[in-house]
């Protein structure tokens, strides 16, 4: 397999999504535009020096955007203590040029074949599940599509206004939120994204002419667990299962 290709990009803009997340939009510098499935990621290069020695570090983040035929791409960052490149990808501003090369992977959605889908994430495993949502729904796709996410505590839910929003807009997107570390007056779910995936999949199961699919994005904990509930408790197929983990 031939190795992916190379471009340039400049930070156009960057923004705080929570306390520890920061929105980084990119733009080619060829303004050649951003071809990719949703769901896929990119490599960067930075200009930090790892710890075998080289002058650079790579990292791989799934792009948050939906391809819209621009050269532009965002991606969320989550700032790990101590970790040199969050760190640093916390503090650039934008005018800076880095190299990448991708897309990459087989974590996608095609929109010809599918199916009324039940989204699960946790942090900031959420961003290849919006391109894949923003996708849909810019394509007029009619499939339902529920995502549940879960994070430690509500400052931390990410894209929650345009989640809600979605839903509010149209009847095939539900949006849920379970916190793990919730305050007493927070309404909504409390929990592991684990503990609500039996009943979500029973209702889609319950409304959907055809198997509905799962999409899950998360740390290897999460993904295996959630793939535990649905394979061995709720019977899904091999095919309607679709995982990505990012640890």
């Amino acid at each position: 397999m031939p190795p992916p290709p190379a471009f340039e990009a400049r930070l156009q803009s960057a923004r705080l999504l929570t306390p520890s997340v920061r929105e980084l939009v990119f733009e080619r510098v060829d303004a050649v535009p951003m071809t990719f499935e949703a769901g896929q990621w990119v490599n960067v290069m930075l200009p930090i020096a790892s710890e075998t020695g080289g002058a650079t570090i790579k990292r791989s983040y799934s792009i948050a955007s939906a391809p819209d035929g621009s050269p532009r791409f965002e991606i969320a960052v989550t700032r790990v203590e101590g970790g040199p490149a969050s760190s640093w990808l916390h503090a650039v501003n934008p005018g800076l040029v880095l190299p990448f090369s991708g897309p990459q992977g087989f974590f996608t959605r095609p929109l010809e074949s599918a199916a009324p889908s039940l989204m699960i994430a946790t942090g900031t495993g959420v961003t290849p599940l919006r391109s894949m949502l923003r996708a849909a729904l810019a394509a007029g796709s009619r499939q339902p599509i529920w995502l549940l996410l879960g994070v430690r505590r509500e400052h931390d839910l990410l894209y929650e206004g345009e989640l809600r929003a979605a839903m509010d807009a149209t009847d095939l997107v539900r949006f849920e939120a379970t916190l793990s570390q919730p305050k007493e007056d927070w309404s909504d779910r409390r929990g592991y994204v684990q503990t609500h995936v039996r009943e979500l999949w029973r209702e889609l199961e319950s409304v959907s002419p055809v198997r509905p699919h799962a999409y899950i994005c998360g740390l290897q904990r999460m993904v295996a667990s959630v793939r535990e509930v649905l394979r061995t408790e709720l019977g899904a197929a091999r095919e309607q299962v679709h995982s990505e983990r990012y640890d």
